[in-house]
């Protein structure tokens, strides 16, 4: 019965005060595009990047701002931290880590890779079985299963 009351206040409510109320009840989380970028020798680019000082080398990415959509976040920001654009952008994977979203595309890196944020220490291409050894054990799985697939 008070679920059934709550139903009829609930769809009586304005759509922005339903949605107010769900955004203070729901678990918060965090979304973040990565994109496996290879260039026309399929090598891969990573960065060695500041906020990973565990694992150091990983996927080019970063968040995504709100409304915006995982694609264009990941284009973004591969341009701001190397100048490259890309061409060819597949979705690749969609995983949950605890209160985070992790969406992985890949595709081919277009221009001159160069590092061009204070976030980026260096970057380099690698070629899929000499990927450097600190880089997460995750992010090495995605590049062996992404680089040469359907390529």
């Amino acid at each position: 019965m008070l679920v059934t009351i709550f139903g009829k206040v609930w769809r009586k409510m304005p759509k922005g005060v339903r949605r107010w109320l769900t955004r203070r009840v729901e678990a918060n989380f965090t979304v973040s595009a990565a994109a496996v970028v290879t260039n026309g020798a399929g090598e891969v680019l990573l960065l060695n990047h500041v906020l990973r000082p565990k694992s150091g080398w990983g996927l080019p990415g970063g968040f995504v701002n709100a409304g915006e959509q995982p694609a264009d976040a990941v284009r973004r920001e591969i341009r701001e931290e190397t100048g490259l654009e890309l061409s060819n952008l597949e979705l690749v994977r969609i995983r949950t880590l605890g209160r985070h979203i992790e969406i992985i595309f890949r595709g081919l890196g277009v221009g001159e890779a160069r590092v061009m944020s204070r976030e980026i220490t260096e970057l380099g291409w690698f070629a899929r079985d000499e990927l450097p050894g600190e880089m997460a054990l995750d992010q090495q799985f995605v590049v062996s299963k992404t680089v040469g697939a359907d390529d």
